[in-house]
């Protein structure tokens, strides 16, 4: 239920039966599935996940201890919902919507007390709002009537209801506005404010999900180059600790060219989440040269929080990207991480006393991700905009384990899949992205858009380092048996054409100014001189040069400086003519 909603029907109903850590039994409570209650003298908020006779059972989404049988349970009547309406962005919220810098002057400390309330949206902060349709214009579900200047980025479509019968508007004017004062009236009699509120577990409707066939350009190059990502495409970044899960899920936060960002912190470390806190607000974005969180909304639900907040953020996040996505705008949700989530599930799951599936996780895991994960998509909106999800959830497998529940069943689901690996992450290749054991179901859909925008031979020139690598891995079962040196001179010559590969084109430097965000143009480049490289190589080798004296020309090691060079385009080009040049006086 929204933290907006006026409490006056509110109403005590029932007496808490018992409590096991996040879960509390109460009795004699007159409730339906999934609404929201306050639980105890404390008021603390909760959610009704199971009803059997007179026993409702509730997850608590604060701290229960203290909290004990006798109290009372107050129903509300409603689903959990969240806010929606200007004032979202550039905002840091918790699991369930309170925003946390309006609960932190409430109580004068960062640490939250319970039972404490807020609005998810200032619910005074006045808005210019300018309207975009007239008097008698006629009016459907969706329709965008006004628009408000929200932040410096981002223009806030105020959108009449999905839930709503329509009509013509028979009255509307420009002015300021709060989000709860009425700007437009309908001749039904309906009133439209800039404010909506929707449940959390309920999809906003849409006309239809169509194929999605231009990418979300990241800026990083193994994953726009090799293993691209659609718009409203899902991926999965699966790795072991320390593998660099966050930082590679903040990196496509920061640089992709999505219109609105949506990060959901999810039971992971409090030290991660203060990082991204802290240095999002100093972030430049690419695309405006504005602040990168006017662009940006943060859900932070750290480990140490409430368990069962955590299940309900994962649900929080995605009804923000939808309410995005119905304006028409593109909207990329980070999702860290998901295996938090099933923890969560898995919690709540066993203090039910339901029978359990693999490894403890509830039969109902993989059902859970794919309801979330089908959230994703892009969309034709029912006001006739297009508007795009594009999910992207970081798994953290015990260990490393692929093999485990989480990743399997995220495996089945999504069609992009980053596989992070701790091998390369101790060899301090970073993004540690494995591209023998990583892939993208996208790349064929995604073709055109590549031949079109960046160059006609972008497929050709990717399968080709594809190609390489995958020879490579080949050649190195070998060299482990032999050496290096056992191989023959064609084979030797691709060993060293793919160490470029790996080291100045897979690797990239998160932390360096230039080479932090790479274009579709600039990885195509630089692709395309380490293949002049290798066909220049070739041609040396086959004219009779040994592979060491290939290998010793000046210009080679320079391929490992394209990322960081700042004049990228003439230092590329002069390289190649270097490289070219020296190699052919070799014969």
């Amino acid at each position: 239920m929204s933290q907006a909603t006026d409490t006056d029907v509110v109403r005590e109903d029932g007496i808490i039966d018992s409590v096991s850590g996040p879960v509390v039994t109460a009795t004699d409570l007159d409730a339906r599935m999934n609404d929201v209650v306050y639980v105890g003298d404390e008021g603390l908020m909760g959610e009704v996940i199971e009803i059997e006779g007179n026993l409702t059972t509730i997850q608590v989404y604060e701290e229960t201890s203290g909290v004990g049988p006798g109290e009372p349970v107050e129903n509300t009547g409603e689903p959990l919902t969240v806010d929606l309406g200007p004032g979202m962005l550039d905002s840091i919220y918790d699991g369930v919507q309170r925003p946390l810098d309006v609960l932190e002057s409430k109580m004068g400390t960062p640490f939250l007390d319970r039972g404490v309330d807020a609005p998810g949206i200032d619910l005074e902060a006045t808005w210019e709002f300018t309207p975009t349709v007239s008097e008698g214009d006629e009016l459907e579900a969706g329709d965008v009537i006004g628009e408000v200047p929200e932040t410096e980025s981002i223009t806030h479509r105020v959108m009449v209801p999905p839930d709503s019968e329509g009509g013509a508007v028979d009255s509307i004017e420009a002015g300021e506005f709060t989000v709860e004062e009425t700007v437009a009236t309908l001749d039904t009699g309906e009133e439209i404010r800039m404010r909506q509120e929707w449940p959390v577990r309920e999809a906003r409707p849409a006309v239809d999900k169509e194929t999605p066939t231009v990418p979300l350009v990241s800026g990083q190059r193994i994953q726009d180059g090799l293993f691209p990502l659609a718009k409203g495409g899902t991926a999965a970044i699966p790795g072991p600790f320390g593998s660099g899960k966050t930082v590679t899920q903040q990196q496509l936060a920061k640089w992709s060219d999505a219109d609105i960002v949506v990060y959901v912190g999810c039971g992971e470390r409090g030290n991660e989440m203060t990082e991204v806190i802290e240095d999002f607000p100093e972030l430049e974005d690419p695309q405006t040269g504005k602040p990168l969180m006017s662009r940006t909304c943060l859900i932070a639900n750290t480990s140490n929080m409430p368990v069962a907040a955590r299940e309900s953020c994962i649900y929080t996040g995605i009804t923000l990207a939808e309410y995005f996505r119905d304006m028409g705008y593109d909207v990329a949700l980070m999702a860290d991480s998901t295996s938090r989530w099933a923890e969560a599930m898995r919690e709540i799951s066993s203090r039910l006393e339901e029978m359990p599936g693999e490894e403890g996780y509830p039969a109902y895991l993989a059902a859970s991700l794919s309801e979330f994960y089908e959230r994703a998509g892009k969309f034709e909106n029912i006001n006739g905009t297009e508007g795009s999800i594009s999910v992207i959830g970081a798994v953290s497998p015990p260990g490393g384990d692929f093999s485990e529940p989480v990743t399997q069943n995220t495996l089945r689901i999504v069609k992009t899949f980053w596989a992070l690996d701790s091998d390369l992450a101790e060899k301090r290749h970073f993004p540690s992205i494995n591209w023998n054991e990583s892939y993208s179901l996208y790349r064929d859909q995604l073709d055109p858009w590549y031949r079109e925008n960046v160059a006609e031979d972008y497929p050709e020139v990717r399968q080709w380092a594809i190609d390489v690598l995958d020879e490579e891995d080949e050649l190195q079962e070998i060299v482990q048996l032999v050496g290096k040196d056992a191989l023959p001179e064609d084979q030797q010559l691709t060993l060293e054409v793919a160490r470029y590969l790996r080291e100045a084109w897979l690797q990239q430097n998160a932390f360096h100014d230039t080479d932090t965000f790479c274009s579709p143009e600039k990885t195509y480049r630089m692709l395309q001189a380490i293949r002049t490289f290798s066909d220049e190589a070739f041609s040396a080798l086959d004219a009779g040069v040994p592979v060491e004296e290939i290998s010793s020309i000046d210009a080679a090691p320079q391929l490992n400086r394209m990322g960081v060079a700042e004049e990228w385009e003439e230092f590329i080009g002069d390289l190649e003519d270097d490289m070219e040049s020296q190699l052919r006086e070799l014969y």
